[in-house]
C-alpha cells in the first residue's frame, strides 16, 4: 500500500547549506507551480518541504501511473533548468515506498537533521503537510505519513533526551550568559570579531538583547555592530573605560590576555546589579587574565568548561538517537496496519452495514409471514438476536480481508470484489472513494 509513495530532494549533505539555494524554488506562484507539477508527472498528492538543511517533494503517485524516475522532473522543477545527463541522480537523492515514509520519520524525529535533535524542524514538517492541505494536494495518503510523522516525532521528544543540550560551542557559552542576564539583565560585550562572536551577536540579537561589539579596530566593530544596529567601542577605550556590563565574551585571537587585571578591576564594580560580571573566554590563549577573575570574584568559563559541555552534550544525544530510532522502527511496522485500517476501514465498514442490513431485512419477512403473532418483547428479542448474529458473521470475512491486506499479493482486494454480485461489489467500491479527492487547484 506504501508503493506509489515516494520522496525526492536534496540535504546539506550534497553540499552543503549554502548549495540549498540553488533548488529553492522561488515563492511566487509556488501553489500553482505545484499543482501543475503533480498534474504533469501523474501525482495524486504532492508536499514540499523547505528547511535551512534541505529542499525535499513527498509525492503519492497516482494508482497504475509505473514507478518512472522523476529526478530530472524534480531537478527541473526545483532548479528552474533541465539537468545536464545524470546531473539530476547525482544532485538528488530518492526514496520509495517504505522507505519514503522512513525517511520523513527521520527529519521529523530530528534524526537526519545537521544538528541531531533540532527542534525547529517538527514546526517545518507541519508547515509543509497544512500547506500541502491548504492547495488541496494532500489527501489519504500525505495526511495518514504526515499525522504519522508528527505523532513520533512528540513520541521521541517526549521519551527520549535528543532535543536536551546543545553541541554548537557558541550555544554552549551564550546559554551560561542568557542563564546569568535572566538573573540580572544588563549590556553584554563582545570582544573581538570572529565567527564565535557573531554567532553570539546573531543569538542575542534574536532575543533582542542589547549588546556591544568592543575590537582591536574600531571599523571592524563598527561593521559586525551595525550589521544587528547595536554599539560599538575600540578596545583600548573599553580597557581604559569599560562599559557597565552584565557579561562578557571574548573570542580574539591575541597571544596575551587583552584584559589585564586593572580592566577586570574596573569591570568588576562596573555591573549594573553590583554582582560581578559574567566572563566568558573563548580565545585560546586565554583573552583573560585567570588570576585576576579570582582576585576580584569574576566567574570565567573559559574553552576547556565549554568543550567539556559540549562533548557531555554530543555523548548524551547520540545515545539517545539509538533510542529515537527505535521508536521510528516501530512506528515503521505500525504504518502499514494503520494505513489499511485508515484506507479500507470504511470497506469493512460497509461489508459489516451490510450484513446487518441483509439480517434486518429478512427478520422482517419472518416476522411478517411465519412469526406474525409473537408479541412486542419476543419480536425486539428476535431482531437484537439477530443483529448481533449478523455481526458475527460479518466478522469472519472481516479477518480474511485484513489477512489479504497485510499477507495477500496486490490486486487480492479488488479480486474479491469482482468475487461478489456486481451491486454488493459497487457498494463496497463506493466505501473505498475517498472523499472529498485532492484536485490540484490552487
Amino acid at each position: 500500500m506504501l508503493d506509489n509513495l515516494g520522496m525526492i530532494g536534496v540535504s546539506w549533505r550534497q553540499g552543503g547549506t549554502e548549495s540549498l539555494a540553488d533548488f529553492t524554488p522561488s515563492d511566487d506562484g509556488l501553489a500553482e507551480h505545484l499543482g501543475a507539477f503533480a498534474r504533469s508527472n501523474a501525482l495524486a498528492e504532492l508536499a514540499l518541504i523547505v528547511t535551512c538543511n534541505r529542499v525535499e517533494l513527498i509525492f503519492s503517485r497516482l494508482p497504475g501511473s509505473g514507478q518512472i524516475d522523476l529526478r530530472p522532473a524534480v531537478f527541473d522543477f526545483l532548479a528552474g533548468r533541465q539537468p545536464a545527463p545524470g546531473e539530476a541522480e547525482r544532485q538528488l537523492r530518492a526514496w520509495h515506498g517504505e522507505g519514503a515514509a522512513e525517511h520523513l520519520f527521520l527529519i521529523a524525529a530530528g534524526l537526519d537533521s545537521a544538528c541531531v535533535g533540532e527542534t525547529e524542524i517538527v514546526g517545518q514538517v507541519k508547515f509543509a503537510h497544512e500547506s500541502a492541505r491548504d492547495q488541496n494536494l494532500s489527501g489519504t495518503n500525505l495526511d495518514l505519513i504526515f499525522d504519522e510523522a508528527l505523532r513520533i516525532a512528540a513520541r521521541v521528544r517526549g521519551e527520549t533526551r535528543i532535543g536536551s543540550g546543545r553541541v554548537s560551542l557558541a550555544e554552549i557559552a551564550t546559554s551560561a550568559m542568557r542563564e546569568r542576564l535572566a538573573r540580572t539583565p544588563g549590556l553584554v560585550a563582545l570582544i573581538g570579531v570572529s565567527p564565535m562572536t557573531e554567532r553570539a551577536a546573531t543569538t542575542f540579537a534574536d532575543l533582542e538583547q542589547p549588546f556591544i561589539v568592543v575590537n582591536r579596530t574600531a571599523d571592524k566593530a563598527r561593521e559586525l555592530a551595525e550589521k544587528f544596529g547595536q554599539d560599538h567601542c575600540a578596545l583600548a577605550s573599553f580597557v581604559a573605560d569599560p562599559r557597565p556590563v552584565e557579561a562578557l565574551l571574548s573570542a580574539t585571537g591575541a597571544d596575551d590576555p587583552v584584559l589585564d587585571k586593572a580592566a577586570l578591576e574596573r569591570l568588576a564594580v562596573r555591573s549594573p546589579s553590583g554582582e560581578p560580571p559574567l566572563i566568558v573566554d573563548m580565545a585560546v590563549p586565554a583573552d583573560v587574565d585567570l588570576n585576576a577573575c579570582t582576585d576580584f570574584g569574576l566567574q570565567r568559563i573559559g574553552m576547556d568548561a565549554i568543550v567539556a559541555q559540549a562533548e557531555e552534550n554530543r555523548s548524551a544525544r547520540l545515545t539517545e538517537a539509538a533510542a529515537a530510532r527505535e521508536q521510528v522502527d516501530a512506528a515503521l511496522d505500525d504504518l502499514q496496519e494503520r494505513l489499511a485500517e485508515r484506507l479500507y476501514g470504511p470497506l469493512l465498514g460497509a461489508l459489516q452495514r451490510r450484513y446487518q442490513r441483509t439480517a434486518e431485512e429478512g427478520v422482517k419477512r419472518l416476522l411478517k409471514k411465519e412469526l406474525a403473532a409473537l408479541g412486542e418483547e419476543e419480536r425486539r428479542a428476535i431482531e437484537t438476536w439477530s443483529q448481533v448474529l449478523a455481526r458475527r458473521f460479518a466478522h469472519i470475512p472481516c479477518l480474511g480481508l485484513r489477512g489479504l491486506l497485510h499477507a495477500g499479493p496486490d490486486g487480492s482486494i479488488d479480486a474479491f470484489l469482482d468475487g461478489l454480485e456486481p451491486e454488493f461489489a459497487d457498494e463496497l467500491r463506493q466505501a473505498l472513494t475517498p472523499s472529498p479527492e485532492p484536485h490540484h487547484e490552487a
